[in-house]
Formats: C-alpha cells, structure tokens, sequence
C-alpha cells in the first residue's frame, strides 16, 4: 500500500521552485545501482557473500562496511525483493528529493541503511540470542523505511495528515513480524532514522548558488 495522496499533499505545499527543478535523478542513480548489484548477484554468488550483514561475523572480522553494502544487496530466492523495495524508492524519491535537495536525500537515504543495520546488531547482542547475532540480513528496506520517516517528519512538521503513512508503516511492520525471513529490526532502525536525519538536514540553509 502506498499513500500517494499523502505525497501530493506534501508535494503541494512546496514552494514552485522546490518543486519544478530537475528530476530525482538521485533516485534514478540508486534504482538503477540496486539493479545492476542485484544482476551482478546472479553472475557472480560471491558478491552477495561479501557485502550481507551478519552482525557476528562483523564482530568477528571488522568489516563494518557491511552495514552499508547490505542494503544495496536483494534475495536472489525471493524475486519480489528487489521489485517491491524499488518500487517504494521510486515512489518516495520523487516525493522527498525534490523537497530535500539531492545531497541531503542521498544522506537521509544512506543514513537509514547504516541505522538499519545498527538497529539489527543491536536487538540481536542485547535481547536476542545467538541465532539472531548468527542471521545475515540484506535488502534496502532500511533504507526506504528511512523515507518513510523522513515522509512523516516532513509532512508532520508542516502540519499536514500523517495518517496514511503511518498506516502504510503499520502494515508493514505487523507483516514483518507476522511473516519470518522479514527484519523488522532493520525496519525499525531505519524508519527512527530517517525521521531524525530528515528533521535535522530540512533545517539546513541551501547552499548559495553562484552566478
């Protein structure tokens, strides 16, 4: 379920010139990273191997960067992945780029991978068991959780209805934990994220454009 009522309204309040400029193409740019990753899956297994998240093995070998290379990575057995996460990036990219400006998009974007990841690690070492430090996550769906935050700080902080994101978000997370082999975690992490990141870089001045 998607609210496209809901990111006209937050499109609508703009002013013209926030919301006529160029294309998202930062969202472009991301959509299309996360289709060539996910081919590259296919043709060579070792990159899925390398860039997943398993919060042990990163406690073990250092390589934190997987908490940002996991969610650019999709489920090669669940072809609906890529396709659902995609779908939602395209969707709230064209909504909050515009609004965000492409730099501070991209950071909210990234930001949300990164605090999906923490927030995986974290529920696993400190109320999960072993099994949890032990399970490998991937996908964006922290970081397009962390649109949806950014999309219900954006429309709360300008007074508009937040009650269709947040029932696309309850969904979401009643799915996550009614169905397994979906983090709810990751969900979590980046939704809280994304609606702090998105606060905070929206209060930002533009840069001044030269003439």
């Amino acid at each position: 379920m998607m609210c496209v009522d809901c990111m006209q309204q937050v499109r609508a309040s703009q002013p013209a010139s926030r919301t006529t400029r160029s294309k998202p193409m930062v969202t472009y740019a991301l959509i299309a990273l996360n289709v060539v990753v996910w081919a590259l899956q296919w043709v060579f297994p070792s990159v899925s191997t390398f860039g997943l998240y398993n919060p042990a093995w990163v406690e073990y070998s250092g390589e934190w960067y997987r908490a940002l290379t996991s969610g650019f990575l999709h489920s090669l057995g669940n072809l609906s992945h890529l396709p659902l996460n995609m779908f939602s990036l395209y969707l709230f990219g064209q909504a909050l780029e515009p609004i965000l400006g492409r730099w501070k998009f991209l950071s909210t974007y990234l930001l949300s991978i990164l605090g999906g990841s923490a927030a995986v690690h974290l529920i696993a070492r400190f109320w999960g068991d072993y099994g949890d430090m032990t399970t490998s996550v991937l996908g964006a769906s922290g970081g397009v959780f962390g649109l949806f935050g950014a999309f219900f700080a954006l429309a709360r902080a300008r007074r508009q209805s937040t009650s269709g994101i947040m029932v696309l978000v309850a969904i979401n997370f009643v799915y996550g934990l009614m169905f397994p082999g979906v983090s709810w975690e990751a969900h979590l992490g980046g939704l809280v994220t994304g609606a702090i990141v998105a606060t905070l870089l929206s209060r930002l001045p533009e840069p001044r454009k030269r003439k």
